[in-house]
Parts: structure tokens; C-alpha cells; sequence
């Protein structure tokens, strides 16, 4: 299963663009230089009152849908 890590630094007043229903995926590089984009409810149960902050490693199958996440610092 193909898989990503990413460095994810959300402020709480951004990430409540998702809630209101303005932003539907997040765009952002890799620890290794490559984009990736994914669907931003991904995050939801990482929010907390500042935003969404840390490593994650996102996993995509072969065809490049999402499949899970996790946070790992």
C-alpha cells in the first residue's frame, strides 16, 4: 500500500474552513519534496482548540484513493 508523510500545521480558524464547507481537501509537500492532495475530513479527529499540528503518514491504494491515516509525532 502505497504511503505518504507529511508535516501538517492547520490553525483551528483554517481548519474550521472544513466545518463551514469551503474547503473539501488539503494540499501540501511531503517529507520527501513530492504533493499530495487529500480529503480534508481525513483530519477531523486530530483537531484540537489550536488546529491540527504533527506527522502523519497517509496510506493510499494502488489506485491512489485514501484508505487510512496516522499520526506518528
Amino acid at each position: 500500500m502505497p504511503e505518504v508523510v507529511v508535516k501538517i500545521c492547520v490553525p483551528a480558524d483554517e481548519y474550521i474552513k472544513v466545518y463551514r464547507g469551503t474547503a473539501k481537501t488539503v494540499l501540501c509537500e511531503t517529507l520527501d519534496g513530492r504533493r499530495v492532495r487529500f480529503p480534508a475530513d481525513i483530519l477531523q479527529k486530530f483537531v484540537t482548540r489550536s488546529g491540527v499540528e504533527g506527522q502523519f503518514r497517509i496510506y493510499f491504494d494502488p489506485q491512489g484513493r485514501y484508505q487510512r491515516i496516522e499520526k506518528i509525532t
